[in-house]
This record gives C-alpha cells, structure tokens and sequence, in this order.
C-alpha cells in the first residue's frame, strides 16, 4: 500500500505524522526541539517543494510512505491522486491518502508561515516546534488510525 501525508506545506504536520509511523521518532513521549529538528524534512521545505511526493521509507507492514505539500489543491487532491492511480493502472485500495491539516493548531499555521514563507527561522521555528509538540498526541492517534487502516486495506 502507498501512503500519503499531506498537509498545507509539507514541512511540519505531514512530516511528523510520516515520521511517527515510520518510527522514526517514538510515539511514547514528547519529542524534543532537537528531535523534531532532526526529521527528514522538518521545517526545510521551500515553494519549490510543494508539490512532489516524497517517499520517506517502507513501514514495518511494508507499506510506502510518502508526504506532500500540496497548498491549495485540499479540496481536489484525493481525487487527483486517485485520478493519477488510475491511469498508471493502481487499484484505489492500494492508496491510504492522509490529510493531516485537521490536527495543525494555530502555532504551527503562525510558526510554519513566519518560518517557512517569511524567512524568519529564528522567530517561526520556535513557535512551530511548541505546537507540534501540542498537536503530537493528536498526531499519534491518527497514525494508529491510519496503521489500523494499512492493516485492514481499507483505503481512503
């Protein structure tokens, strides 16, 4: 199965949701500034970046997991990747496509556009680093969910 993280960016929600369940970052405690520092990705994306799927690496099931900054396509973009699976002859079921914008709280919108969009690492990325360890736990419980689904093949 692919699965997608996707989120306004690309930079913050996605990447700590991918990285959650690829183990990459453990789901039992709150993860440090430096750990978050250390994901692939985190807080690194530029304008250029949105839009390409990053593949991120194969969880224990086996599944391909991948994150996306997708900006303002929310509202098509399930239906375009469907829409692309479907040309390249890959049955829906075998796509888990994961919007993570749900669980973004305001400190990360605040943070993650002062950081990534203004410039200003050195005001944003405190900010954003503070609320994504706010959203963690909501982050986790999505994972789960989304692992249970891997697992059962019920693709959305």
């Amino acid at each position: 199965m692919y699965i997608i993280y996707h989120c306004f960016g690309g930079a913050h929600s996605s990447i700590t949701a991918a990285c959650i369940h690829l183990g990459l970052i453990a789901e039992n405690s709150l993860p440090t500034p430096e750990e978050l520092l250390a994901l692939p990705f985190y807080d690194q994306t530029t304008d250029d970046d949105h839009g390409y799927l990053r593949y991120l690496g194969d969880d224990t099931a086996g599944n391909r997991v991948f994150v996306i900054g997708r900006r303002g396509l929310k509202d098509c973009f399930v239906t375009l990747v469907q829409s692309l699976a479907s040309l390249l002859n890959v049955s829906r079921e075998e796509f888990l496509i994961v919007d993570t914008v749900p669980y973004v709280n305001w400190m990360m919108m605040v943070g993650g556009f002062t950081s990534r969009r203004l410039g200003w690492i050195r005001i944003g990325r405190p900010l954003v680093i503070k609320g994504t360890q706010k959203a963690f736990k909501n982050l986790v419980r999505l994972v789960q969910t989304v692992k249970s689904q891997a697992s059962g093949g019920n693709a959305r």
